[in-house]
């Protein structure tokens, strides 16, 4: 077969079942070398689909290394150092794949494409059997992959990137907001109201959040997945999922021209193939314009949005400041016409007095502190009067978190009055030590005293020790109980959500009271 046609998971594969069969003695790479190397491929794709048809992965593996283990060794001076040979199974499931690849009409021959041969050599093979013994069929297979890779095509050398490129490079905002994973929303309904209003525009339905930094830009589409769950949203944005882009991960690792844009291709035609469902939030909007740009080339992923987004096949809501949205949106007038945009001011003292008490039993939950409303009311105001440089609510909750980290670094480090006993512990103890060494009078009545506070201070070290060791498993009941109550008030929100009012009054009369 074309070893070209291999994609490069392919041909390391290859390589690893080849260092297998080296490093277990055997003169001749077979297929249950090549099982074994896909199996422990690091991010690999087969150990996935496996993963997903319920195969006991770790068991599949340990079945092949026995099959490996007992077959004989050839080691000694007629062994050839350095030198194997491929048995004719192998080259056989090769030239299959090769036939699997242009019967899905791929254009490269893929690991999965080496599996589904495997799979169909079942009787001749080792392996065949080993996979078989694991219900892995071939329709169970094909079904495992069209779920992870859709209606895609490898038709590139390296394909996996694109897989599941929304869960690969995004994350869903509504699924985190149902786990209760986000942090609440507590005001902003005039823009959440304007964000839901764009977006049930017929045309031109992008809003774009605009804002200085941290004023609770990303908070807004936070807030639209939160009302999405509640279902306090028009019936046209009812079970819509929000996807956060990583454009950090999108570009990391792109070491070849054109691999960008394969892999935001990949995102855009999984938001299309939704037919609407899926809307897309872009944080750092004025990034996407230029981003995989290279030298003498005009594609950038601003290019590759217009045209989806002027055919409303993208949905999707951008987050940039004022300067950013100037200096590289307003200049792309045919981007910019597509976006409809919200000014996001930062709230007042008032607004973020409110936000801070949101958020506060979020914070005594994960810092395992009390935090009184006067500490959050001088957050809020002296945060505002002498942090000039930053906006709120962002300096507000970056100052309580400060001060709840303070205080719980406190609360594990060793009190200052301890500290200070034991210090004076290990002084006397050093005295003591130079002391017994002498003879005179003057030194053995200095020893008693010495030995009498020495007592004294150890006692009251140890019940200073005692008492700060219980007070510290106080706290960490009182945290883990609030971890739990928190936990309760989620399910129970979830009972209400799904109206079953049984399960609803038995976690808030039984498990919560």
């Amino acid at each position: 077969m074309d070893m070209n046609r291999l994609t490069q998971k392919s041909q390391e594969v290859l390589h690893d079942a080849e260092a297998k069969a080296l490093r277990y003695g055997h003169i001749e790479v077979d297929v249950e070398h090549l099982l074994a190397a896909l199996l422990e491929q690091p991010d690999g794709l087969i150990a996935r689909l496996l993963g997903r048809m319920d195969v006991q992965v770790a068991a599949l593996k340990a079945q092949v290394e026995r099959e490996l283990e007992s077959r004989p060794r050839v080691s000694g001076p007629g062994a050839e150092q350095g030198r194997i040979y491929i048995t004719q199974r192998l080259n056989r499931i090769l030239i299959a794949a090769e036939s699997e690849a242009k019967r899905l009409k791929d254009e490269y021959v893929s690991v999965e494409h080496l599996l589904l041969a495997m799979i169909e050599e079942e009787p001749r093979s080792g392996a065949g059997k080993i996979l078989s013994q694991f219900n892995v069929t071939r329709d169970r297979f094909l079904q495992a992959l069209t779920s992870v890779r859709g209606h895609q095509r490898v038709q590139s050398p390296n394909p996996e990137a694109t897989y599941e490129a929304l869960e690969r490079y995004g994350r869903e905002l509504v699924a985190e907001a149902n786990r209760g994973k986000l942090d609440p929303v507590i005001g902003r309904d005039t823009e959440i109201r304007r964000v839901i209003r764009i977006l049930s525009r017929r045309t031109k339905n992008n809003p774009v959040l605009i804002g200085e930094p941290g004023v609770g830009k990303t908070a807004i589409v936070e807030g639209l997945a939160h009302r999405i769950v509640r279902g306090d949203v028009p019936e046209g944005l009812k079970n819509k999922r929000i996807f956060a882009l990583d454009m950090g991960a999108l570009l990391a690792g792109a070491k070849y021209r054109g691999e960008f844009e394969e892999r935001l291709k990949a995102v855009l035609q999984e938001v299309k193939q939704s037919e609407g469902g899926i809307i897309l939030f872009i944080d750092e909007l004025h990034n996407v314009v230029g981003a995989g740009r290279a030298e003498g080339s005009t594609l950038d992923a601003g290019n590759m949005l217009k045209p989806m987004l002027a055919r409303g096949e993208l949905h999707c809501i951008g987050a940039t400041t004022l300067d950013e949205y100037r200096k590289h949106i307003e200049k792309d007038a045919a981007l910019e016409r597509r976006f409809q945009p919200v000014v996001v001011d930062q709230p007042s003292v008032e607004d973020t007095i409110s936000i801070l008490r949101g958020l506060r039993e979020r914070f005594e939950v994960h810092h395992g502190v009390r935090i009184q409303d006067n500490a959050l009311v001088a957050a809020a105001t002296l945060s505002h009067r002498y942090i000039a440089d930053r906006f709120l609510p962002d300096k507000a909750i970056d100052l309580v978190d400060e001060a709840c980290a303070m205080i719980r670094t406190e609360i594990d480090s060793m009190p200052a009055e301890l500290d200070e006993v034991a210090r004076r512990v290990m002084q006397l103890e050093i005295e003591e030590a130079a002391l017994k060494k002498e003879k005179d009078k003057a030194t053995r009545e200095r020893l008693e005293a010495l030995q009498k506070e020495l007592a004294d201070l150890k006692a009251k070290a140890d019940a200073m020790r005692a008492q700060w060791e219980a007070e510290k498993e106080l706290i960490h009941k009182v945290q883990q109980l609030r971890g739990k109550i928190e936990t309760v008030r989620h399910e129970i929100e979830q009972a209400e959500r799904a109206y079953d009012l049984n399960r609803a009054a038995e976690l808030k009369y039984g498990k919560l009271l």
